[in-house]
């Protein structure tokens, strides 16, 4: 099996989910907050889901479907939350998405956990395109891709069913001639 990528920044260390990671990601995950700003955290989260979800992330990253990275804090080396690529190598793309535990929110840690990946997709997997589409009524996220340099690239009507409800989402997208190393 191949080995799973370690990334660095100044502050963080992206690395594998391992199964010592399920209590912070069923606290975190679990805060109806993060749930209502992503596409496929439940809520509530039940017991025994983080423990299924990190089992998911290696066997999809054996299976070259997905790169999903636990953030850690290298100060403390506290888990903080869980950025990654949902991959379409057929087509050199792939989709971004992530969350930060709410304790944590504001500091920068998302997009610098981002450009890392970012950088991770363009120049280790070769990607021309990574896009990454957030809900209307969440726009700090929105501002996290404009920091990336990520172009608004449309406004889809009712485009998410979430707990019942058609939700209106933002595209962005990045090409790899456009990502500049930072």
């Amino acid at each position: 099996m191949k080995n799973y990528p370690q990334l660095m920044t100044a502050r963080l260390l992206l690395r594998a989910h391992t199964l010592a990671d399920a209590a912070d990601i069923q606290r975190y995950a679990g805060d109806k907050a993060i749930a209502a700003t992503t596409l496929r955290i439940p809520h509530p989260y039940e017991e025994g889901m983080a423990e299924d979800w990190i089992n998911s992330v290696q066997e999809n990253f054996a299976q070259n479907k997905a790169v999903v990275f636990a953030i850690i804090c290298k100060a403390d080396q506290q888990f903080i939350g869980a950025i990654g690529l949902e991959l379409e190598l057929e087509f050199d793309r792939a989709a971004l998405g992530y969350y930060i535990g709410k304790p944590f929110w504001g500091n920068g840690y998302c997009t610098e956990a981002a450009r890392a990946v970012l950088q991770y997709g363009f120049t280790e997997l070769n990607l021309n395109r990574i896009y990454a589409e957030h809900f209307t009524h969440n726009p700090a996220s929105g501002c996290i891709m404009r920091k990336l340099g990520m172009q608004h690239e449309g406004h889809l009507r009712k485009h998410i069913k979430k707990w019942g409800e058609y939700i209106d989402a933002e595209i962005y997208g990045i090409l790899q001639e456009e990502f500049i190393v930072k």
